[in-house]
């Protein structure tokens, strides 16, 4: 049996996990802790849309932890708020002294046709996913630079929750696709101006049943009635282990896509083929030059739910 708690990749490691209350938030904290972290369990335990507020999710996580023989405290601040992701960190730091990776996993959605998306329903799936990524990894950062300049040992990660609808975008979940779109390009970013502190930022983009997954995508997020259950949110754990670990030093700034077995490294934006005038273009002539650009370029990959 496989207690929590007992040696693994990442004992002692402190690791806060943003919107563990349920679904792939929870499977993450509960991972965790069975490779021997010490786990943040943050959750609002709001609905779906973001609204309400309810201890009992983090609380749950936690008491099967702790009875399981690991290490977690609930938190229930909000991640998008600038001085709540403040006393997040704080509140780990203040426990245990020390803080080794965030994983960001918090979100809300409102699926909605663009042309039908309110101002209001833009902002708050916006805020809750790209702004609780900012706020929770820009404290978490300050903590970690001020302990690089202090000539402390520093192998701290940030794991970033992307999605397809990030990568490819998908039909009905404009803003959510947006926000994703987003943490993957702030994930860039991450990676290459914290690696000088000893901070390594890579992201996510999972497949699994959740709350925003089993409604809108029901038929392929079922569960078998017998065999492997490819979408259960513990498959993508996994991974999300090993990034926290001081065995992933050599990966940053990466997207990958993680459902059931699958591990695939997403390669992003590159050059494709390209002309060069060596003068402004007339744009009468241009569009015969992107036409052969294109006939030069794949097709891409379509957006999930165009028909």
């Amino acid at each position: 049996m496989f207690y929590f708690g007992m040696a693994g990749i990442c004992q002692e490691r402190v690791v806060i996990v943003t919107g563990a209350g349920r679904g792939l938030g929870r499977a993450h904290a509960i991972a965790l802790a069975r490779h021997g972290a010490k786990v943040m369990v943050n959750d609002l335990g709001s609905g779906l849309d973001g609204s309400g507020n309810c201890p009992d999710p983090a609380d749950d996580v936690v008491s099967e932890i702790v009875a399981g023989g690991g290490t977690a405290v609930a938190n229930d601040e909000d991640v998008a708020d600038w001085k709540g992701a403040g006393r997040l960190i704080q509140a780990a730091l203040d426990q245990w002294g020390r803080l080794d990776a965030v994983v960001n996993n918090a979100g809300i959605i409102r699926d909605r046709m663009f042309v039908s998306t309110s101002e209001q329903e833009w902002d708050a799936v916006i805020r809750v996913h790209l702004r609780g990524h900012f706020c929770v990894a820009r404290h978490a950062c300050s903590h970690w630079r001020a302990e690089a300049k202090a000539g402390n040992d520093v192998a701290a990660r940030i794991i970033n929750t992307s999605s397809g609808a990030g990568l490819l975008g998908s039909v009905g979940q404009s803003s959510y696709s947006a926000a994703k779109a987003a943490i993957a390009g702030l994930t860039l970013v991450q990676a290459a101006e914290l690696g000088r502190y000893g901070v390594t930022a890579n992201a996510i983009a999972p497949a699994a049943r959740t709350r925003m997954t089993e409604t809108a995508f029901a038929e392929a997020m079922s569960k078998p009635e017998e065999g492997f259950d490819a979408m259960a949110p513990d498959n993508v754990s996994p991974l999300v282990v090993w990034l926290a670990s001081r065995d992933s030093a050599a990966v940053s700034g990466r997207m990958f896509e993680v459902s059931g077995g699958l591990v695939r490294v997403m390669t992003g934006w590159s050059h494709g083929a390209e002309i060069d005038r060596g003068q402004r273009w007339n744009p009468a002539e241009l569009g015969a030059a992107v036409v052969d650009l294109l006939g030069q370029s794949p097709e891409p990959l379509p957006v999930y739910g165009a028909r």
